[in-house]
């Protein structure tokens, strides 16, 4: 996700942070390989909106995995459809 951020031209800063700044933030998303890249919408009952950044990014990381954007295509491991292994 830093790599396809920086490549979006965001600057990309790791910190910790607090809740409190938390509530103070435009977007907040969460990244992994089960999350992808999902909108936080909610902080302690603090509502958050989706805002452009996150679904700018949501796009570029669901481009890449389908295979979408050859500039990342090398991260991935295609598999052949039809493919059958055998036991």
């Amino acid at each position: 996700m830093i790599q396809l951020a920086q490549a979006l031209g965001y600057i990309v800063e790791e910190t910790n942070v607090i809740r409190s700044e938390l509530y103070l933030a435009d977007e907040v998303f969460m990244t992994g390989t089960a999350a992808e890249v999902t909108p936080v919408r909610s902080i302690d009952d603090h509502e958050l909106g989706i805002g452009p950044v996150t679904l700018t990014l949501q796009k570029a990381y669901l481009d890449t995995v389908r295979g979408v954007n050859e500039r990342w295509r090398h991260w991935l491991d295609l598999v052949e459809l039809g493919a059958v292994a055998e036991a």
